[in-house]
């Protein structure tokens, strides 16, 4: 079984659409949309925005359904120009930009009681996913994903990000997951299309390219459900 969680109807409709011997469940009050995706058995949630959402939906698959690799899909913020609108991000490891325990000594974006900031994902999922996004022709980059509960559309912000955590993209629900995989001992891969700009334009580019991202990542990701 592999489990998609993605934070937007539109991030995971068209995968929901193309899967077949489809039933739904409410499982945490989370709608669960069980069945086949290209002749392999998946389990497809829409979790809501933002890291609380994100991990809810995380425990909730693992606990009633025990994927062997959950995908999160969706878009995000560049934090670089040199990844631009509609490239894809693999990330090797993700962050949480936003969780800040430093007035006890801790260095910004630890995460209490486990004792680091950055969470690696899957190392087969990611070169899974780079083999098949060069075979789509979707330009790729593999790199550190931030997330935190803010849309970040600042220019200053996002430099700031991404000088603190080595990131090259933004969103709001990754880390969340796979610190939720990361208890559980369930790989995890983060899957970004980027929907918006690094140069404070973001609230202008996000609903122009927010379709055509989501669409890119849901490509990518049922290329991968297809092989692993």
């Amino acid at each position: 079984m592999t489990g998609i969680i993605g934070a937007m109807k539109i991030e995971t409709d068209g995968l929901i659409a193309a899967m077949t011997d489809r039933r739904c469940e409410t499982v945490g009050g989370i709608e669960m949309n069980v069945g086949r995706l290209d002749g392999r058995d998946t389990v497809i949630a829409s979790c809501g925005v933002g890291k609380v959402f994100a991990a809810m939906c995380a425990e909730s698959m693992i606990m009633r359904y025990s994927p062997s690799l959950i995908i999160n899909t969706g878009v995000a913020g560049t934090l670089t120009p040199d990844i631009s609108v509609t490239d894809v991000v693999i990330a090797d490891r993700v962050c949480q930009h936003d969780m800040n325990t430093t007035a006890v000594g801790d260095p910004r974006g630890l995460i209490s009681g486990i004792g680091f900031v950055h969470f690696p994902t899957d190392r087969a999922a990611r070169e899974c996913a780079a083999s098949e996004a060069a075979r789509l022709g979707i330009r790729a980059h593999v790199g550190c994903v931030a997330s935190g509960d803010i849309f970040v559309s600042d220019a200053e912000m996002k430099g700031k990000i991404a000088a603190k955590f080595g990131a090259v993209a933004c969103e709001m629900e990754g880390g969340a997951i796979a610190q939720v995989c990361y208890v559980n001992s369930t790989p995890c891969i983060i899957i970004r299309s980027i929907s918006d700009s690094a140069d404070g334009t973001a609230h202008m580019s996000y609903p122009e390219f927010l379709a055509t991202a989501a669409n890119k990542s849901a490509a990518l990701v049922r290329a991968i459900v297809a092989k692993v």
